[in-house]
């Protein structure tokens, strides 16, 4: 089989390494890929969000599937330029990757199709955000309706800000992603992250994880595309999976196919999990970055069968996936400035020597080579480092071990990865 991975970062080179384990594939493609990637596939200068020259991409080269990693092109209608040329494809959509790429008409979805979620109002001009504003208690949270490359949410704590944070979104801040705002309560709680495959009829559930947003220690600071991650999280148990799964997931596809949307890929639910149950808080219509990277440590089954059930509707006959119970972690290592401005072209060295500990996987997020063919920082989040071992706090330690074996004094990182899961209570 022919695979065309599409996107360069972290999450793609996850999804590389383990496609590129499955017998099934022949050739391994990636547009336009990054230096790690290249270890695993072809890498094409093909840009991730320039529909026309992918569809031509893989028309020339014969693709069979193609697995569509970041956000952007399927907002763009790849997956349906693609159909429209008899080529397989992993993902939603350009309607179905509504879910994310419209935090309005999900919030309005929801309501739909009594998915639980908070309390919300979707407006465009200040008058409405004020008045909305007014049956709230701070925190404040205000999301950017469209994409906004994961920063397009703001948690206001005090109500000043929160007009002014509204004032300066529907005025542009996040461009025409902020045009429209969703406002909705902050709801208390433990985020968690739950992810399953759909073919459009039927859902398989996956893993959980739990990342970190934040871009300081314990959570605080600006948020980030995500600074960490971890898979198992106590947070989320099997009862908890199967709630989320007949409260959340299962409505989501069942609701997605009677409006005639069908949603094909992978389902991605941010969740709150309160004293009344697990909520909403958003979806994402692909693998969560850096999410992906711990549940691709963790996943023993072949990735390929389960893409391309996805794709051809037969999810039903799947076998059941298999997964290490082995935890596994994932540290995000950044450019100085991130997330606001990264600072870009600092050189890094040591990441063989990283890569060389038992158990660690470095995966390029924001990486390029410079003309003497030095690996330099070429992103915001940089690199991917990935580790199991036999206990949550055992991959922990690899994952900083390695870490430290990275010279690139410029890096920032998070020193409390899966902090809440090892707190002692836990």
């Amino acid at each position: 089989m022919n695979i065309l991975i599409v996107g360069s970062g972290g999450r793609e080179h996850a999804l590389a390494w383990k496609i590129s384990q499955s017998e099934t594939v022949e050739r391994l493609i990636c547009a336009p890929g990054n230096p790690g990637i290249a270890r695993h596939a072809q890498c094409v200068p093909v840009k991730a969000d320039d529909v026309k020259a992918l569809v031509r991409l893989a028309e020339e080269q014969a693709i069979d599937l193609v697995v569509v990693g970041p956000e952007a092109p399927l907002a763009g209608g790849l997956v349906d330029r693609l159909t429209e040329k008899g080529i397989a494809a992993f993902g939603p959509t350009q309607a179905a990757a509504q879910l994310e790429s419209s935090k309005a008409f999900t919030k309005a979805f929801c309501e739909r199709h009594d998915i639980p979620t908070a309390r919300h109002r979707t407006v465009d001009n200040m008058d409405d955000a004020r008045a909305f504003l007014d049956t709230l208690e701070a925190p404040f949270v205000l999301k950017a309706d469209g994409l906004a490359a994961g920063k397009g949410v703001i948690i206001a704590e005090t109500r000043k800000e929160a007009e002014a944070e509204a004032e300066a979104m529907l005025s542009g801040k996040f461009g025409d992603a902020s045009a429209t705002l969703v406002i909705e309560e902050f709801l208390k709680g433990e985020e968690a992250s739950v992810f399953a495959l759909s073919d459009g009829k039927t859902a398989v559930v996956m893993k959980a994880a739990q990342d970190h947003k934040r871009i300081g220690e314990g959570d605080t600071g600006l948020n980030t595309g995500g600074m960490g991650a971890y898979s198992p999280t106590p947070a989320v148990d099997q009862a908890m999976l199967d709630r989320v799964m007949a409260d959340i997931i299962d409505p989501t596809v069942k609701g997605m196919a009677e409006e005639g949307a069908p949603y094909q890929g992978v389902l991605y639910a941010g969740l709150m999990l309160t004293r009344e149950g697990p909520k909403l808080i958003e979806y994402n219509a692909r693998f969560g970055d850096p999410e992906c990277q711990v549940l691709m440590m963790r996943m023993k089954s072949d990735l390929v069968p389960a893409l391309k059930a996805c794709a051809d509707g037969a999810l039903a006959d799947l076998p059941a996936l298999d997964w290490d119970a082995r935890p596994a972690v994932c540290l995000v290592m950044a450019a100085p400035g991130y997330p606001e401005k990264a600072e870009k072209g600092s050189i890094i060295r040591g990441v063989d020597s990283a890569d060389d500990i038992e158990g660690v996987e470095i995966f390029h997020a924001g990486t390029a080579e410079n003309e003497r063919g030095e690996l330099m920082a070429a992103g915001g989040r940089v690199l991917n480092v990935t580790a199991s071992g036999d206990t949550l706090r055992h991959a922990v330690e690899r994952a900083y071990a390695a870490a430290n074996r990275i010279d690139w004094p410029e890096a920032y990182y998070r020193k409390d990865i899966a902090w809440r899961a090892l707190r002692p209570s836990n």
